[in-house]
């Protein structure tokens, strides 16, 4: 032990991945639904470690949380600018209000308990589960010019409070919202989903029931003497006999010719022709009307499912049900919509409506594939390269405007160099959302600067603060524990009721609303499931992208107000 305990001092990067190990690990493992998460078992690992008196230089923690902010504006960047400028300003205006009074009460419960600028800190990120306030809180009191030992007192008492508070922060914020939510609101949340899927067209849904995955075959079909398409065109047929479906003549063979088929093609009895659709139209359709051959030759169509990053002006803020009249949507079937740096799943309903930065997943032939890829964005191949470049350069920038103080009253006043990252990101990451030549961030990459940076971040934080940690906890620990479920509680109740009466949301995407204005996604995901419904979600991209932007700032802002 001792010779492990001298190793881990003289190595402290070996402690570093050691806490990331346990924390990940741990974290990892559930119990009836409740998990720690990677960040708090981190947190938890690093404290123990922490133990044994290791010291790590600031500059560790500091670069990846530089990382970690970056990607955290990259991702939400094109759905807060646009909650900001369009049609999701009364959610953005709301997601404001609700991060206020997320920082109102903690700010107001610290006072009435005496805490310390550290501990109230704490108290803030674990009561609200935003981890990455806790980095712009650092930089906060490291410039407020105390001696280095009481400096150290209060960033060693920040994880304690945030350890303690955070437990009932991520339980406490789903059952408040997905349980007790829609019995305070009166709300029944599985009828005003389906009321609200009908308003956007769910009885005539375009992919089925308001799933997110719709089921495509190509079938085979003999045209017989006297049938309805006969001297009819392909486009002709497509649009009156199969009017009210999806469904696309995609090859003909005519005697012992196969073709591609056109719309100005005549179809002729004794055609097979290789048709495409949703299983069940072409079984309700064609199934009683034609005679389904076996064709192998017919249907070796290239058939392929790729994903779509919207960047189109034309395309921003169109309906499914417009956009399915365009020439580019002949062919294709609409299987997925993914919105935001959560990559919540958006209900395929005829009105649902389309925004850039969100990805499409697309099926058809690869010719009409790619022809609407070009009408609504950029192919999103899967790529494991990033533009690193780009990535560092535009950290760079960021941190270099956040870095400059400008004094108002002989009061010091800066965005910080990871107030300057965070802005930096939603900047590039809007830009890249409109002109995606550049920039690009695989998913992993972004998950490893989002998971990663922050953790290593946090281990840093634990392993500094771990003597601190007991002698805090025994000080703090019942009373610091119950003032976090009323700084939970108190505005997620309060939020509520404001978004009914006030903003006055559907009941269908209200919970929705207050989850991302929380940045809670296990709230989003219980709401889901009480809803049985994905249109909660509807109502998370906007608030979410505001929220988590507020709310990391809240740490700097916390400890200006508690001084």
């Amino acid at each position: 032990m001792s010779w492990l305990t001298a190793t881990l001092r003289s190595y402290p990067e070996i402690a570093v991945f050691l806490s990331l190990g346990i924390g990940y690990w741990v974290g990892g493992k559930s119990y009836k639904g409740f998990s720690l998460g990677a960040v708090t078992a981190t947190l938890l690992a690093a404290i123990a470690i922490g133990q044994l008196g290791i010291t790590i230089s600031s500059n560790v923690k500091s670069v990846f949380f530089l990382m970690f902010l970056f990607a955290v504006g990259y991702g939400v960047g094109p759905q807060f600018v646009r909650g900001i400028a369009k049609d999701g300003l009364p959610q953005a205006l709301f997601s404001v209000v609700q991060c206020v009074l997320c920082l109102a009460v903690p700010l107001a419960a610290a006072k009435i308990a005496g805490y310390d600028v550290g501990s109230a800190a704490g108290l803030f990120a674990g009561s609200q589960t935003i981890s990455a306030s806790m980095g712009l809180a650092t930089d906060a009191m490291n410039r407020l010019g105390l001696p280095a030992s009481e400096t150290k007192t209060l960033l060693d008492a920040m994880p304690t409070a945030y350890a303690v508070t955070y437990i009932f922060g991520t339980i406490g914020s789903a059952i408040i919202l997905a349980m007790i939510g829609p019995k305070l609101l009166g709300i029944d949340l599985v009828a005003a989903c389906k009321e609200y899927e009908a308003t956007l067209g769910g009885a005539a849904d375009l992919g089925g029931a308001g799933q997110a995955w719709h089921r495509y075959e190509l079938r085979a079909y003999r045209i017989p003497e006297g049938a309805p398409i006969v001297g009819r065109t392909v486009g002709q047929a497509e649009s009156t006999a199969l009017s009210g479906t999806r469904l696309f003549v995609e090859r003909i063979r005519r005697g012992g010719t196969v073709q591609d088929a056109k719309l100005e093609d005549v179809v002729k009895a004794g055609d097979v022709l290789a048709v495409a659709g949703r299983r069940e139209h072409l079984v309700e359709l064609l199934g009683p009307k034609g005679l389904e051959v076996e064709d192998a030759d017919l249907l070796a169509v290239p058939v392929e499912g790729v994903d779509v990053f919207v960047t189109s002006k034309d395309v921003n803020g169109k309906t499914l049900q417009e956009l399915a009249g365009l020439p580019a949507a002949r062919g294709v079937f609409l299987r997925k919509i993914k919105r935001g740096a959560t990559e919540t799943q958006i209900p395929v309903l005829p009105s649902t409506k389309l925004y850039r930065g969100d990805t499409l997943t697309l099926v058809g032939r690869t010719q009409d594939t790619a022809a609407a890829a070009k009408s609504i964005g950029v192919l999103d191949r899967p790529s494991n390269t990033a533009d690193i470049a780009f990535a560092s350069l535009a950290i760079t920038l960021g941190a270099l405007v956040g870095a400059v103080v400008i004094k108002a009253a002989g009061i010091p006043i800066t965005l910080s160099t990871a107030g300057g990252a965070l802005i930096a990101g939603i900047v590039f990451g809007w830009f890249r959302a409109i002109h995606p030549t550049f920039g690009r961030i695989p998913e992993p990459t972004i998950w490893f600067m989002n998971s990663v940076g922050l953790n290593v971040f946090i281990a840093v934080v634990g392993l500094t603060a771990g003597p601190g940690f007991v002698r805090g906890l025994q000080q703090l620990g019942v009373s610091l524990f119950l003032w976090g479920i009323v700084a939970t509680s108190v505005p997620l109740i309060v939020g509520m009721f404001v978004a009914k009466y006030i903003f006055r949301f559907h009941p269908a995407i209200l919970l929705g609303i207050c989850a991302g204005a929380r940045t809670t996604t296990a709230a989003l995901g219980m709401i889901c499931d009480a809803a049985k419904s994905q249109v909660p979600g509807l109502g998370y991209t906007v608030t979410y992208a505001v929220g988590n932007t507020l709310l990391t700032i809240w740490g700097m802002v916390m400890v200006m107000l508690m001084t």
